[in-house]
């Protein structure tokens, strides 16, 4: 004899724990909530604070959301049949302290319980991000997160060309990009943000340019300034965090006093010849760049590339682990490399990984309320010492 669908469901109860709307509503914070319902139901609405995993797909993503198996769940859908059944997967996958929602969603809302309807991507982004979708780790929550971000690269050269491209593409909302350069010949060998026809436009427009033919939905801010003490905490403090692709020391000590400054994350990266360099800068609570090299080196030890050389593709694989350390900054997922200084020999083909800790006599960030005097290095190359920032 086969069962109907009613008789599964209600076998299933036999099963499971089922949780009041109202007993919920007074205990919102022992639970995670994990919605059990399509895309398009969750979309029209919600209870604040859940997850989204669809019946179908629910053992492959639940472990990203709850690891725990003892961790209490509330799992709901639209009346309570699916969530019903959810549960019972749930408890077959090893989770203990399952509940299913009494009258799912529909009943919540009919007895004036708290929801909201989710921020939701357009049917265009869900075809364009739809690779992000399909990660646990990323989703619809994550994609929505990446596009209210906004995030400052300082460099439109062969560390910003990469790092900007992948991260437009990513559907990062808001890239501020600082140069005051324009496009040379001896750019294009490594710095694919511009082309031909741009040669001797600013490269923040060329930038511009680029980034908003490869994805519209990013808001491309060109600052055709130098960075400097005057205007680093105006500029940097509009965004989230700051990729720094600079090519010379000034602006890298100046980029990490400001951080401190402002608290905001710094995702490091450099390159020399056939080396290249990767870490990220968590104010206060890692490494700053000074606790690694706490004086600028004189200049003829620090030459640049248009000095020493630069092999082409080498900033194009620093460029892009700065991205990907970036959106797993923005998202709050894997391990940074906050306090790990990621090293890369293009002649041998081998990445090696250099615990960094940060120093608690650094002058910089060894007291976090004094945060470091703002200077200039093109014309002093000695730090002073910690201070109120130089008018």
């Amino acid at each position: 004899m086969t069962l109907s669908y009613r008789d599964v469901v209600s076998e299933a109860k036999r099963h499971i724990r089922e949780i009041e709307p109202d007993e919920l509503a007074s205990r919102l914070g022992h639970f995670v909530l994990v919605d059990v319902r399509e895309a398009d139901e969750h979309s029209q609405g919600a209870i604040p604070g859940s997850v989204l995993a669809p019946r179908g797909l629910l053992e492959s993503v639940i472990s990203a959301h709850v690891s725990d198996p003892d961790a209490g769940l509330v799992v709901y859908c639209a009346g309570g049949a699916r969530s019903a059944l959810a549960a019972l997967t749930l408890q077959g996958m090893g989770y203990r302290n399952v509940w299913s929602l009494e009258g799912g969603f529909s009943r919540w809302k009919r007895e004036g319980l708290a929801w909201r309807a989710p921020e939701t991507l357009t049917s265009d982004q869900r075809v364009r991000y739809s690779r992000h979708l399909l990660l646990p780790e990323v989703g619809e929550e994550g994609q929505i997160r990446l596009l209210e971000s906004k995030v400052a690269l300082v460099g439109a050269g062969g560390l910003g060309s990469p790092a900007a491209i992948y991260l437009a593409a990513a559907g990062v909302g808001t890239l501020g990009i600082i140069d005051d350069d324009v496009v040379d010949a001896t750019n294009l060998q490594r710095q694919v943000l511009h082309n031909l026809d741009r040669l001797g436009v600013p490269k923040v427009e060329s930038a511009r340019e680029t980034l908003t033919a490869l994805n519209p939905d990013t808001k491309v801010v060109a600052h055709n300034v130098r960075l400097v003490a005057d205007n680093v905490l105006e500029i940097l403090g509009e965004y989230d965090l700051v990729v720094d692709g600079g090519d010379n020391f000034p602006t890298r000590y100046l980029v990490n006093d400001a951080s401190l400054h402002l608290r905001k994350p710094v995702v490091h990266g450099s390159i020399f010849r056939f080396d290249g360099q990767v870490t990220v800068f968590d104010p206060y609570d890692g490494p700053c760049y000074r606790c690694l090299f706490p004086e600028p080196p004189p200049p003829e030890l620090a030459p640049s590339c248009a000095e020493a050389g630069v092999l082409g593709v080498l900033p194009g694989i620093i460029g892009s682990i700065q991205a990907i350390e970036t959106i797993k900054v923005l998202l709050g997922v894997g391990e940074s490399l906050v306090g790990r200084l990621l090293t890369y020999d293009s002649l041998t083909e081998e990445f090696g990984t250099l615990r960094v800790r940060r120093d608690p006599g650094c002058p910089a960030c060894g007291d976090p309320d004094r945060p470091p005097r703002l200077i200039d290095y093109d014309d002093a190359c000695v730090y002073r010492g910690p201070g109120e920032r130089s008018g």
